[in-house]
């Protein structure tokens, strides 16, 4: 493999762009990746491609998606040559990675994504409830901001538990690997980041309307500080809701982030019979 030095462009604000310089959270993150040779990884975001060569030598093959020309340039000059690499220049939330890749799509996700972005991006490799991804990625390894990693990770009754907890441990399993300090990076952030690893898996039982499921997460986590029962007034009555909750071995007094997923779907199943028969909100229509 024939990688070239040459100089780097310098980061863009616009573009909220921190070049990672940590050794010990680079090794984290290829180390959480679990590579082999017959992976074959997208990298969102690549930069200088720092993390980009400590992936090549050890996986089948990897396309990068990359927004800023520059850098593209940049990536062009260094790893152009290496035969398992592939740059898009494009903005991953657009680009249509089925048909720019025949179909032959990685089974894998290692990237330092853009904080600004990282709900679209999560969404896009996710799917939603409703719409979950059909043909998910083995597993996804991201460098995100600290604060966002603490709510991917929370469990139910935490501070940090909340609606994007619900619909992200929905389609899977996450896990916190370690954190980064905001020096770690050039230039260094406002804000500390932390890396996750989210392993796509299924819930079972399924509820019976994803769609409704989807809803009664928005409005239950409308108002963190109000209880379940006055959050969900416009989906169900209050005293019907007390006694599902009851039926569930739930308390009546319950808040939205004290429920976990599994309760969020059994609730969703209940209260579906209910709310046909009642004043339905604009998102069930």
């Amino acid at each position: 493999m024939s990688i070239k030095r040459v100089q780097e462009p310098r980061p863009r604000r616009s573009l909220a762009q921190h070049w990672l310089r940590s050794d010990k959270a680079l090794d984290s993150i290829v180390k959480a990746a679990e590579c082999s040779k017959n992976d074959k990884i997208l990298e969102i975001g690549p930069g200088t491609g720092v993390l980009t060569q400590r992936l090549l030598s050890l996986v089948e093959s990897l396309v990068a998606v990359e927004i800023d020309g520059k850098l593209c340039e940049l990536l062009v000059k260094k790893l152009g040559s290496v035969e398992n690499f592939l740059l898009l220049q494009g903005d991953f939330l657009t680009l249509d990675l089925d048909s720019l890749l025949l179909g032959k799509k990685p089974n894998k996700v290692v990237a330092n994504i853009p904080y600004n972005i990282t709900g679209p991006i999560l969404e896009k490799l996710l799917g939603t409830i409703s719409c979950p991804n059909l043909n998910p990625y083995d597993l996804m390894v991201l460098l995100v901001q600290k604060e966002v990693a603490e709510r991917l990770v929370a469990l139910p009754g935490s501070r940090t538990f909340g609606a994007l907890s619900v619909r992200v441990q929905y389609l899977a399993k996450c896990e916190m690997i370690c954190t980064v300090p905001a020096k770690a990076f050039h230039p260094a952030p406002k804000v500390d980041s932390a890396v996750v690893r989210l392993v796509p898996t299924e819930i079972y039982p399924k509820p019976s309307d994803a769609r409704f499921l989807e809803t009664l997460v928005k409005l239950g986590f409308a108002s963190k500080r109000k209880m379940l029962r006055n959050n969900l007034q416009s989906v169900v009555e209050r005293d019907r809701l007390t006694q599902v909750l009851e039926q569930l071995e739930v308390n009546p007094q319950v808040r939205a982030e004290d429920l976990s997923v599994q309760h969020w779907v059994k609730l969703a199943s209940e209260l579906k019979s209910l709310c046909v028969q009642s004043i339905s909100p604009p998102e069930l229509k």
